[in-house]
């Protein structure tokens, strides 16, 4: 499955449109969009904290559902301590993007990011990413409707 793993970010970005969503859709042309079960718990914690109307909340659940979910199994708990133990000394990781970055080593599959700063010390993640790419500054949120 030739398949890329959506950040929270991208995901986002791809669903509102935009500039920002210029610059990842060739990313995911033509391969099976991922999301870790980190992404939708998430995205959900987003419907809310800004209070989300029904509509819009089945509207991101449409393309949730889009999606290939990346649950939790054992063997995604054993990498995640692997790749915990494996950064730098010091080096601190917010844990939702830690299971992010374990879900794209477990499954192989690259990550697609808007902030590669938050991955970039992680050993064995492939990023993709167009942070440095310049964009028009971002209105709106997810979902505009």
């Amino acid at each position: 499955m030739d398949a890329v793993l959506l950040d929270t970010d991208v995901f986002s970005y791809l669903n509102k449109g935009g500039t920002r969503a210029d610059l990842y859709r060739p990313h995911v042309k033509g391969k099976t969009i991922a999301l870790s079960f980190i992404t939708v718990g998430e995205l959900f914690f987003w419907t809310v904290k800004r209070k989300w109307s029904p509509k819009r909340i089945a509207l991101l659940e449409e393309h949730i559902k889009a999606a290939v979910i990346v649950p939790y199994d054992f063997e995604l708990c054993r990498e995640f301590g692997r790749v915990k133990e494996s950064l730098a000394p010091g080096r601190i990781v917010p844990v939702n993007d830690l299971w992010i970055a374990t879900c794209a080593i477990r499954h192989s599959m690259p990550l697609l990011t808007h902030n590669p700063k938050h991955f970039s010390e992680i050993p064995r993640l492939r990023i993709v990413t167009e942070a440095d790419k310049p964009t028009a500054p971002r209105t709106g949120e997810l979902f505009n409707t």
